[in-house]
């Protein structure tokens, strides 16, 4: 009798790292496999599903106006539990650290199914920052059954919280087999989003992409860290700094009123997966204070600074793909100064091994599963 596994994700992170392992999965003729979206972002998770050609079995479709941690929570414990009653999982994987990923690992343990946790282990050893992802992925860590840790570093955190260490399996992270699978993709792809940053740039021009939407830097942290990109882009007029705004209006407010009239900074809407893929391996250097970017842009070549005090991921620290400078003005343009004018620098980065793993993730985990 097949083994009957349930994916569970919310958001645009959680389906690009899942959509290669659901698809390795459903290509594994032992293993019965249905995927539940709670679509705690609608718009951005639909976009990933239709780029991957993934369709739920099962759609919570919770998001609604100015929904809170509280409801998000109430309405996934709540509306898990018939899916789950009638699917009868033998093991439900989750993603990270989301409140999907949280509550529905939390559903999951209520109803006696296994969990598997992707991307296991990642801490900063700070309940708050950042907040709430660290608990999430904390409290999805004391139900989990099987840790799927992404590094030796994220292991060892596990192992320090007494987790069995026949339980937990370093895998990689599956970002990257996807990321690997999508840059071919959308080398050829007709796509009008891409056809859009095209118009944008001109032949051979140097860009500086920048992503940020943290709840930790909204306030004065997203006005040092625009007050620091206008200064990057006055001292680089011929470079085009290109910024997908996030819609939460602690975000855009600061953006558009202090770096909305610099002539070589575009602020665009966020951009699709595929498209912000290709905008990746175009850019020279990132700016981000995103968990995800940190492991995709290493094995694009490219330079990441990171807009966070702590990271999670300080294995692209130690491994010298990422540098953290925080919000502060001067150390953002500093460290992005360098990295423009100093070519061996810049060299030096571009080619180091990306800690993250080499795209044999999901090959891992299905053959770790498989023996179960």
């Amino acid at each position: 009798m097949n083994k009957k596994v349930l994916f569970v994700f919310g958001t645009r992170p959680e389906a690009i790292k899942m959509a290669p392992l659901v698809k390795a999965f459903q290509a594994a003729s032992q293993f019965d496999t249905k995927v539940c979206v709670t679509a705690q972002h609608r718009e951005m998770l639909d976009q990933v599903l239709d780029f991957f050609e993934i369709i739920p079995d099962f759609d919570l479709n919770i998001m609604e106006p100015n929904q809170t941690l509280n409801s998000i929570t109430a309405k996934i414990l709540l509306e898990m539990k018939p899916v789950l009653d009638t699917f009868n999982p033998d093991l439900v994987f989750v993603h990270g650290d989301t409140t999907t990923t949280m509550a529905a690992s939390l559903a999951a343990f209520y109803s006696g199914a296994k969990i598997g946790h992707i991307e296991a282990g990642l801490r900063t050893f700070n309940k708050r920052l950042p907040f709430p992802e660290e608990s999430n992925r904390r409290i999805t860590s004391v139900v989990a059954d099987y840790h799927f840790a992404p590094t030796q570093t994220s292991k060892d955190n596990l192992l320090r919280e007494n987790v069995a260490e026949d339980s937990i399996l370093v895998t990689g992270n599956t970002v990257i087999d996807a990321l690997l699978e999508s840059v071919e993709i959308v080398k050829d792809l007709k796509h009008p989003e891409i056809d859009m940053l095209k118009a944008l740039l001109q032949e051979g021009q140097e860009v500086l992409l920048i992503t940020g939407h943290r709840r930790e830097n909204h306030g004065d942290g997203f006005i040092q860290i625009c007050e620091a990109l206008k200064e990057i882009a006055l001292k680089n007029p011929s470079m085009l700094l290109i910024y997908p705004v996030h819609l939460n209006p602690n975000v855009l407010e600061p953006v558009n009123r202090i770096l909305g009239m610099i002539p070589n900074i575009k602020l665009i809407h966020p951009l699709s997966y595929p498209a912000f893929i290709w905008l990746m391996n175009r850019s020279k250097i990132i700016i981000t204070d995103s968990g995800g970017v940190q492991e995709e842009a290493p094995s694009l070549g490219k330079p990441v600074l990171v807009m966070r005090e702590t990271t999670e991921r300080p294995e692209a620290v130690e491994a010298g793909t990422v540098i953290l400078v925080g919000t502060d003005k001067e150390k953002i343009v500093r460290e992005t100064q360098e990295l423009i004018e100093n070519s061996s620098k810049m060299e030096r980065m571009s080619q180091l091994h990306n800690p993250y793993g080499d795209g044999a993730a999901c090959s891992r985990i299905v053959a770790f599963v498989s023996k179960l």
